[in-house]
């Protein structure tokens, strides 16, 4: 009987160290993946602020203007004005999107 027990337990034993084998090597895998998203997400945050800081400097008021100015006979622009402006209750809505959104607006007032 003991010699089955031994056996046994050097079976369980192999069994284990296998079992831990796989999974250390699986977590290394695991660890490595994570580090590769790392350095892709801080690559693609400097892009993201590279991006940012070219729309900021493409976008200067300056620029634009002469850009305007430049482009004036074919574009035909004019500074906004504040008359230009109007307001959201002089938009034309077709009539089944003033029926649903009714009950909408009655249910947004009813949370508050």
């Amino acid at each position: 009987m003991k010699p089955v027990l031994y056996l046994s337990a050097v079976v369980f034993v192999g069994l284990c160290a296998f079992w831990a084998y796989r999974v250390n090597y699986a977590t290394r895998e695991a660890l490595g993946r994570v580090a590769d998203l790392q350095a892709e997400m801080t690559h693609e945050r400097e892009r993201m602020r590279m991006l940012n800081a070219e729309w900021a400097y493409l976008n200067r008021p300056d620029r634009l203007q002469a850009m305007v100015n430049a482009n004036n006979e074919v574009l035909q622009l004019v500074p906004l004005q504040p008359e230009q402006f109007g307001e959201a209750a002089m938009v034309a809505y077709p009539a089944d999107l003033m029926e649903t959104a009714e009950p909408q607006a009655a249910a947004a007032g009813e949370r508050r």
